[in-house]
């Protein structure tokens, strides 16, 4: 478990005095209002605000921009402190974007910094890094000694998630100049930090040293909830099971003071981990969804939460509990995100500058040598070929470069696409890529077929959640392919139900007759996948299929995970097919038979009530009538 604590200033020295002169007493009561509101940025949040947005206020009626920027990053404080990142990043952007207006390089260096370490905590390194260099680079060009602290603390912290070892270079060559300057807070931080990268090198001496200076620092003014949680990791790692639960219940109380979401997260997964190593299953599941609780409350906690959903699936496979252990395995997968790659189109426009930059070095150097003798001008003539050449030598390398990145370019182009048509149909997706919405349609008759794995709860406690997963993905995978056969359009999966539909979004002919092979063929597929688990003295897997026809709504519901869906009572009459079928059977409705009843042998099985409709009439499909004959051989 390796985590790293991002430093995020908390200090900002106002250095106003001069603007104070020039604009008046009002200015002192802005920096008099931000005073007040940083004291209670610990204790009270909802005061904290309140007096910063006084002073913001204020602050615009004086184009005192000073005290609008510190205002702004104020309320940002507040909000990173509950672990409210979205919010957090809005401040302060605005508080930056005030800043530079300013010409404030030290207020410039400084919110970088902050920018960068809540994208760190979003897991996104490459842009925390891209922040924290720039905050890096502006305070050494003006020699503001803590924002180089601040700043390299985080860039030793990016580089140490990504397991460079370059992170404790970065760490170790500030820490005298942290120490000279009485900063205990960034002290404490720093501390804890190289704490963690000799723990992760498993020299547990080292890190425990530098836990207990960080600890030691921080006394009753500032938080030690991350290091007393590192504490806790290396007791654990001894197998001192005792002292490691009463380190972690240390950081608890500590992180609950101070305010510290993040830390009451790790501390209970700290206290959860340690129960596991115990054999004490119950009890960690608990307190890992205490943690988990917590952490689906906060924003952007991917990293936390993927951790904690996938300690939780291996404490419920432990206990046999598959279900659970499946459900929490799902949710592991699922959390994961993908990032768009766009270093090609700035290599590019770099490309491009270069040559543009070389151009005009050229287009200057052939003006200077028209005044120079005949001599010179032979020469200027042999240099300006030579300058042409390198020139042209440029472009064609530019070509070369933009073909190959026009390339890469499209084939991304055509993966997305081919992402996009995997999810939604042709027509559907055509139009969101033209128009960039797709219109809900009404369509008059659609054939909607459910399946459900019968006993699926039974089987899932049998079976390990790996095992349950891929052979759910066997038999959806096959049903895709038999949907594919006859046309038909998947609509989606709900964990063991699988749902299609026919005569959408483009016209299907005979669309009905179609879904009725489908739903005979899927169960024909099953017969046979049995064999093999039958054969192993296994539970074989069985499905209720149900189909109706009727009007629908179709369309693409969502904004940045499109689904294609249906909706209408066709839908809920079809489910209600499903569930009032028989395993190994496909359950029809009344006015699907009285479309098939004369291309399918159906045998009537009473009624079953819908609600608004009454009664309605279901009928099993027991053979198609041009195959009878060959049934009859069986």
């Amino acid at each position: 478990m390796r985590y790293i604590l991002f430093f995020v200033s908390l200090l900002f020295s106002f250095s106003s005095i001069g603007q104070v002169n020039s604009i008046g007493k009002d200015s002192a009561t802005v920096d008099a209002l931000l005073d007040e509101s940083k004291k209670f940025i610990n204790s009270d949040s909802l005061q904290a605000v309140n007096l910063s947005r006084q002073a913001i206020t204020i602050a615009k009626e004086l184009r005192y921009l000073k005290g609008e920027a510190l205002g702004l990053k104020n309320i940002g404080l507040v909000h990173y402190m509950k672990g409210q990142y979205a919010e957090t990043l809005n401040f302060w952007n605005q508080s930056l974007e005030v800043f530079q207006e300013l010409g404030d390089k030290s207020g410039e260096a400084n919110m970088f910094n902050n920018i960068g370490a809540i994208y760190l905590n979003q897991g996104a390194d490459d842009k925390a890094l891209e922040n924290c260099l720039k905050s890096l680079q502006i305070a050494e060009r003006i020699n503001d000694t803590l924002r180089i602290i601040s700043a390299s603390m985080n860039v030793g912290s990016i580089y140490h998630n990504k397991m460079d070892p370059v992170a404790i270079g970065y760490l170790t060559k500030i820490l005298p100049m942290v120490e000279a300057s009485g900063d205990n807070e960034a002290l404490v931080v720093l501390a804890g930090n190289i704490g963690e990268i000799y723990f992760d090198q498993k020299n547990d001496s080292k890190a425990l040293e530098y836990y207990e200076k960080s600890i030691k620092i921080a006394g009753d003014e500032f938080s030690s909830a991350y290091s007393i949680n590192g504490t806790g990791k290396i007791f654990l790692r001894k197998e001192e099971y005792d002292l490691a639960l009463a380190e972690h219940s240390k950081a608890y109380n500590m992180a609950e003071r101070f305010e510290d979401k993040l830390q009451i997260i790790r501390s209970l997964r700290g206290t959860a981990d340690v129960y596991v190593a115990l054999g004490k299953t119950t009890t960690a599941i608990d307190y890992y969804n205490r943690a988990r609780i917590l952490a689906e409350s906060m924003d952007d906690v991917n990293i936390e939460l993927k951790d904690l959903y996938g300690e939780m699936a291996a404490a419920y496979s432990k206990q046999n509990d598959f279900t659970n252990a499946y459900k929490f395995q799902q949710l592991y997968s699922n959390i994961q995100d993908t990032l768009y790659n766009i270093e090609s189109k700035k290599k590019l426009n770099k490309l491009q500058f270069d040559f543009e930059l070389s151009k005009k070095e050229v287009e200057i150097s052939l003006q200077n040598e028209k005044i120079k003798t005949e001599k010179q001008a032979r020469t200027a003539t042999t240099v300006g070929l030579g300058l042409i050449l390198i020139i042209a030598v440029i472009i064609y390398r530019n070509y070369l470069q933009k073909s190959r990145t026009n390339q890469m370019l499209d084939k991304q182009k055509d993966e997305i696409e081919g992402l996009l048509l995997n999810i939604l149909p042709k027509e559907v997706a055509e139009e969101l890529k033209d128009q960039g919405v797709s219109v809900p349609r009404h369509y008059e008759e659609v054939s909607v077929l459910f399946t459900d794995f019968y006993g699926f709860t039974a089987i899932a406690d049998t079976m390990s959640p790996d095992d349950l997963v891929n052979e759910l993905n066997q038999c959806f995978i096959a049903f895709d392919s038999i949907v594919e056969k006859y046309g038909l359009e998947k609509i989606k999966t709900i964990g063991d139900s699988y749902m299609c539909a026919g005569n959408l979004p483009s016209e299907n002919p005979d669309h009905v007759y179609k879904i009725i092979k489908a739903g005979m063929e899927m169960q024909d597929f099953l017969k046979g996948y049995n064999d093999r688990w039958i054969s192993k003295g296994m539970l074989g897997w069985d499905i209720r299929i149900g189909v109706h026809v009727g009007p629908v709504v179709a369309g693409v519901v969502g904004k940045t995970k499109y689904a294609y869906d249906i909706w209408g009572s066709t839908v809920n009459i079809a489910s209600r097919m499903e569930t009032s079928g028989s395993p190994g059977r496909v359950n029809i409705s009344e006015k699907t038979y009285d479309i098939i009843k004369d291309r399918f042998e159906c045998s009537h099985r009473g009624k079953v009530h819908a609600k608004n409709l009454g009664d309605i009439s279901m009928y099993f499909i027991e053979f198609e009538k041009e195959n009878q004959e060959e049934n009859s051989k069986r």
